[in-house]
C-alpha cells in the first residue's frame, strides 16, 4: 500500500510541484493549502499520514504552531515532519528544531533531495508504527521485571530486544522507538565503524544496504556485539547501551547545527532524546549511552 503524505502550503504551485514529484514516486498525497485545514485534517485522520510537508511561512496558522500543536498530541507526537525553508535561513532551521521537526527541505531543492528526505522520514514512521504494533500485545508481566541483561549483533535481534524491554514501560512504543534509535546508532556507527560521511555517501550511491551486510559478514566487525541492560527503581527505568566500537563524537549529535539536519540521517540521537527518554547521557568514549524513562508516580 502507498504512504500517504500530507502536503501543506499556501503557494498553489508548491502544491502542485511537491504532488506530482511524490506521486510519480509512488506515494499517496493530499494537500492542504493552509494550517487550518491541515490541522483538521490531522485531528481526524492524522494517523493515516506517513509524514507531513510544511511550509513555515503561512497565513493564519504557521507551520511553526502547527508544528507545536502535533508536538502536544500525543497520537501526532511522532508523525515525521518536513519543514520547508529558504536557503541560508540557519535560524528558521533552529527555531523548526526546537519546535520539533527533524527533517527540512531548502527551496528550492532537487528531485533526488526531496525523495531522499521523505523517504528518511517515512522509515522513521515505519518504525514507530512497527513498535506500536507490537505494544498492543499483551505481554503485562514484563511491568514488574526489575533487571534484565541482552547482547546481540543485528538490527532484526536489535528490533526484538527493543520490543521487549519497551514492554517494562507504560509508554511501549514511545520508549522502543528511543532504545531502537539508539542501537541503531551503536550497531552502524559504532561495532560496524560507519561513520556519518560514508553513510551519506552510501545512500547517494545506492549501496548503503549492501554495505552494512558486507560488514555484519566481516569476521571482525561481525562478532562484535551490543549489549543492552535494564535496571527499575521506584522512579525509573534506565537502559545501558554499550557497543565494542571506538567511539564517536557524542556531543556533536546531541546538538547537531542547523545546516546538518538538511541531510537525510543522523537524527537518531536526538529523536530518543526529545521524543522517548527524560534523561540521555553518554560515557567513556561515546560506546556507552544511558538513557533514562521516569515511571508516573504510585
Amino acid at each position: 500500500m502507498a504512504k500517504r503524505l500530507l502536503l501543506v502550503d499556501d503557494e498553489p504551485f508548491n502544491l502542485e510541484l511537491l504532488g506530482e514529484l511524490l506521486q510519480d514516486a509512488g506515494y499517496e498525497t493530499v494537500a492542504a493549502d493552509n494550517g487550518e485545514d491541515a490541522w483538521q485534517i490531522l485531528q481526524r485522520e492524522g494517523e493515516q499520514y506517513a509524514a507531513v510537508l510544511l511550509d513555515k511561512m503561512m497565513p493564519g496558522i504557521s507551520g511553526f504552531e502547527l508544528l507545536r500543536r502535533m508536538k502536544a498530541n500525543p497520537h501526532l507526537a511522532f508523525l515525521p515532519v518536513i519543514m520547508q525553508t529558504a536557503v541560508g535561513a540557519a535560524a528558521s532551521v533552529q527555531e523548526g528544531l526546537s519546535s520539533g521537526a527533524f527533517y527540512y527541505l531548502t527551496k528550492p531543492f532537487s528531485r533526488d533531495m526531496l525523495l531522499a528526505v521523505v523517504a528518511a522520514a517515512t522509515v522513521h514512521w515505519d518504525r514507530h508504527q512497527y513498535f506500536r504494533e507490537l505494544a498492543n500485545q499483551q505481554m503485562g508481566a514484563l511491568q514488574f521485571l526489575d533487571r534484565a541483561e541482552f547482547s546481540f549483533h543485528t538490527l532484526q535481534e536489535a528490533r526484538h530486544v527493543a520490543a521487549l524491554l519497551a514492554k517494562t514501560s507504560p509508554e511501549p512504543e514511545k520508549v522502543a522507538t528511543g532504545l531502537f534509535e539508539l542501537i541503531v546508532n551503536a550497531i552502524e556507527h559504532g561495532n560496524l565503524g560507519v561513520s556519518f560521511e560514508e553513510k551519506t555517501r552510501l545512500q547517494q550511491q545506492e549501496r548503503w544496504e549492501q554495505e552494512l551486510e558486507r560488514r555484519l559478514a566481516d569476521p571482525v566487525l561481525g562478532a562484535r556485539k551490543v549489549s543492552l541492560g535494564l535496571e527499575r527503581s521506584a522512579r525509573a527505568l534506565s537502559f545501558e547501551i554499550r557497543d565494542q566500537g571506538d567511539g564517536f563524537d557524542w556531543q556533536h549529535f546531541l546538538t547537531r547545527e542547523p545546516g546538518e539536519l538538511l541531510a537525510s540521517h543522523g537524527r537518531g540521537i536526538m529523536i530518543a532524546r526529545r521524543l522517548s527518554f527524560d534523561e540521555l547521557e553518554y560515557r567513556e568514549r561515546g560506546n556507552v549511552v544511558r538513557a533514562v524513562s521516569y515511571l508516573p508516580a504510585a
